[in-house]
């Protein structure tokens, strides 16, 4: 390695997308959890499955996701984000009530979001 050589140096780049060199090109696709999709868009779609489940018949599994909901929608308002706990008992909850993914449009939604 010459003199004149280009150093670079990189510290922590988890969850970093970038591309090095003149024909470098960066994309980025993150996958887990939250899957793809911002805090923001999952907080709309919390609401709307929220005022969808008001319009339905209710049992103790769709009073059990509103609470859940309810308390999501606070952290993501209070913090700016869902916290993985959170998003875990929202996948629970929605894969016991299974029904409602058919029949609501916002629950299959808010499936999609959180990468059932």
């Amino acid at each position: 390695m010459g003199s004149e050589d280009p150093q670079v140096s990189m510290g922590n780049v988890s969850g970093s997308t970038f591309a090095i060199g003149s024909h470098a090109h960066a994309e980025s696709h993150h996958h887990g959890a939250g899957g793809t999709q911002t805090d923001a868009e999952l907080l709309a779609a919390v609401r709307e499955l929220r005022a969808d489940l008001a319009r339905v018949r209710g049992t103790e599994q769709t009073a059990a996701l509103g609470t859940a909901l309810a308390e999501a929608e606070d952290e993501i308002t209070s913090t700016g984000q869902a916290g993985p706990t959170r998003r875990e008992r929202l996948r629970e909850l929605l894969a016991d009530s299974q029904a409602l993914l058919g029949v609501l449009a916002s629950a299959g939604a808010l499936a999609g979001l959180l990468g059932m």
